[in-house]
């Protein structure tokens, strides 16, 4: 049930609640009616060692005791740690802390922009994949192309221009003598779980490399093990300037990052930038207590064949239901069915039966359970979602 009190005490700026959630363990979710729920939308791709883990919980109240917030005056050795293995697993470099997705590409922008005006005043164009989404700041909303994020909030920040993502043809036409970066998301997530193409990341490292711009990676939704690697863009074998971290980054607690190559690391100097909550340490032991556990459990691992299975399983049902779906889409365990229409009804009816889900662009239902997922968990959900077409099916007849 619903409280009265949700719409007139809050701003209507998202679609009526559904549903009233009150506790999660594991993969699982209960709203207020004791109603049981298979979770596999993750709070969109942040709970990735799924709700309730033990070592994060142990971590987060140990640290709580200890010290929540300082600010970035003063040095945190948690921030520190973290900084260093975020490194070890990246590549040789800097990290920068703040709090959310769209923060950090944020960061990610200002820190284009600011190499950019270091050469020329006029080097501030950014060349960004189409039916990519980066936030809803200001900023980040200007790198984001649809009109269903940006409508009512022009003008946005210039010089942004678009091209297709996979087409590098059409992004080396976009690049000129103003450009100063190229921005890409691996897997475009909310866009409906596209990827680039090794061979494409690769081509336009090496065209970013050539002439002298810098290649920004966003891996806020694909980061953070869910793809079956640590970060979506290393399947490619390239090396970014820069990547934005967050989402799964903290599993539950606000957290964003960037790590910057040893040729930018030094760009932002005192007073350019900064944040106040952004690698606090208690955000900073939360995420510490997530790599504890994708190492410990060998999640990323688990991701690559827990996500194979599902993918081959979701193929099985595409073959059957192609009146209902036309693709499988991604890797790991961020995949996405693709279906003919609006997929609000099945998201409805999955709900319903016990499974959450969410949509994406290009009327996709998006599969992003925890990296903890059993594989008996796979299964019940593929189960409920067979009842679902079944059911679908029988009452379009």
């Amino acid at each position: 049930m619903i409280s009265s009190e949700h719409s007139q005490f809050l701003v209507g700026n998202y679609a009526p609640p559904a549903i009233e959630i009150v506790r999660g363990k594991g993969s699982k979710l209960w709203d207020s009616n004791g109603k049981e729920y298979l979770d596999f939308t993750t709070g969109i791709a942040v709970t990735n060692l799924g709700h309730g883990h033990p070592h994060w919980t142990e971590a987060i109240s140990r640290q709580a005791s200890q010290l929540v917030h300082c600010s970035n005056l003063f040095s945190i050795p948690e921030q520190v740690r973290l900084g260093k293995r975020l490194v070890e697993k990246i590549g040789s470099g800097k990290v920068l802390f703040c709090n959310s997705g769209a923060e950090a590409n944020e960061a990610l922008l200002k820190l284009a922009r600011y190499a950019g005006n270091k050469q020329n005043p006029k080097k501030n164009k950014v060349v960004v994949a189409e039916n990519g989404f980066h936030g809803r700041t200001l900023g980040a909303l200007s790198a984001t192309q649809s009109p269903k994020y940006r409508n009512g909030f022009e003008p946005l920040l210039q010089p942004f221009t678009f091209a297709p993502l996979n087409d590098v043809e059409a992004f080396s036409q976009s690049i000129d003598e103003n450009t100063i970066a190229v921005l890409i998301e691996s897997i475009q997530g909310e866009g409906g779980i596209y990827e680039a193409d090794d061979h494409f990341l690769q081509e336009i490292s090496a065209l970013c490399s050539e002439r002298n711009i810098l290649l920004l990676l966003d891996e806020v939704q694909a980061g953070i093990g869910r793809t079956g690697e640590f970060l979506g863009f290393q399947k490619s074998g390239i090396t970014p300037n820069a990547v934005a971290m967050a989402k799964g980054l903290g599993g539950g607690f606000p957290i964003g990052a960037i790590w910057i190559d040893e040729t930018y690391c030094n760009t932002f100097g005192p007073g350019s930038h900064g944040t106040t909550f952004g690698g606090s340490p208690l955000a900073c032991s939360a995420a510490h207590a997530v790599l504890d556990v994708l190492e410990k459990e060998n999640l990323i691992q688990a991701a690559k064949e827990k996500g194979s299975y599902l993918k081959n399983q979701l193929a099985k049902r595409l073959a059957t239901s192609t009146s209902l779906f036309s693709e499988v889409r991604g890797r790991g365990l961020m995949l996405a069915l693709a279906c003919h229409e609006d997929p609000a009804p099945i998201l409805q009816a999955l709900r319903d039966a016990g499974l959450l889900l969410v949509g994406a662009g290009g009327h996709a239902i998006r599969f992003l359970p925890p990296l903890t997922v059993s594989i008996e968990e796979i299964d019940q959900a593929l189960a409920i979602l067979d009842q679902v077409i079944s059911s679908h099916l029988a009452s379009s007849d």
